[in-house]
């Protein structure tokens, strides 16, 4: 196999006996490195990370069997090939980068509504022996089943302290969300059983291919509450009315779900804030402000 680029060439494990003639680097994200395996047969997707913490592929693997396990027909999820501690290769997706065709954005909502209807015994990681880890930060993901308390302590808490740990975010935000924490069990909603989330779903990891289905990739799965996935849509946009109408339709959400979103935001908003700074950090202060009313 070669490269088209020598400083990122693949793990051997990864790669052998799958018939690779070259790896093609392509986009990735902000921590991983991305390539096209070109070969005889149908192309592959491959991603590796030099020095990733320990259990994240496992976690993200695992995540992705059970999204292809429970993801109705028309939300795809792309197949595991293979996996290592560095790296996993996936089938290829032929992404539309034109406009997504007309009725797209409904078959989504109506995919992942069916996706949410998928309940577990207790919130919480998918798997005992996987480590508690959502995506690249540790997390404990012991099952409980008390879905404010994991919330609030197991994510928004932690998080916060990191946050004002490092001086991404004014002490300010920290003293409104200790005047909040009353309030945990109102701001997470109804009571609903551990449903199978996402756990990332921005616009980047919803892909539609060139035949206009729906595709999910990237997840930090786990047994959670359905509007973590529905806020973290709404954070960044990408996702048309036609999408949140439809979801509504065939799985409505409990009355005042628009006012929690700030409150289910909070994990991502703090994510990106301890990561990359600049505006996060006043992101968290408006969302606790708005909550605090």
């Amino acid at each position: 196999m070669t490269s088209s680029d020598p400083h990122h060439d693949l793990p051997h494990a990864l790669t052998d006996g799958l018939g690779v003639e070259r790896a093609v680097p392509i986009g990735g994200g902000d921590t991983a490195a991305a390539f096209r395996l070109e070969r005889a047969g149908e192309p592959l997707f491959a991603k590796t990370m030099s020095d990733p913490p320990a259990g994240m592929m496992a976690v993200e693997v695992a995540g992705l069997r059970a999204l292809r396990e429970h993801a109705p027909a028309v939300l795809g999820v792309p197949e595991v090939v293979r996996w290592t501690d560095r790296g996993i290769v996936l089938e290829w997706i032929e992404e539309d980068r034109g406009r997504p065709r007309p009725g797209a954005e409904a078959e989504f909502g109506r995919g992942l509504a069916q996706l949410h209807r998928t309940h577990g015994e207790a919130f919480g990681g998918l798997a005992p022996e996987l480590p508690g880890r959502i995506g690249s930060f540790a997390v404990d993901l012991s099952p409980t089943p008390d879905w404010p308390a994991f919330l609030l302590e197991r994510r928004i808490r932690p998080l916060m302290r990191q946050a004002v740990g490092a001086g991404r975010v004014a002490p300010r935000a920290a003293e409104l969300l200790e005047e909040l924490a009353p309030r945990a069990r109102e701001l997470a909603g109804s009571a609903e059983p551990p449903t199978l989330v996402h756990g990332d779903l921005w616009a980047g990891n919803r892909l539609v291919d060139v035949e206009g289905r729906n595709w999910l990739i990237d997840p930090s799965a786990y047994w959670g509450h359905r509007e973590v996935d529905i806020a973290m849509m709404l954070l960044f946009g990408g996702f048309g009315e036609d999408c949140l109408a439809a979801y509504g339709a065939a799985h409505p959400l409990a009355p005042g779900w628009r006012e929690r979103v700030p409150w289910y935001q909070l994990p991502p908003l703090l994510v990106h804030a301890v990561r990359f700074g600049g505006g996060y950090g006043d992101a968290v202060l408006r969302a606790l402000l708005r909550l605090r009313g």
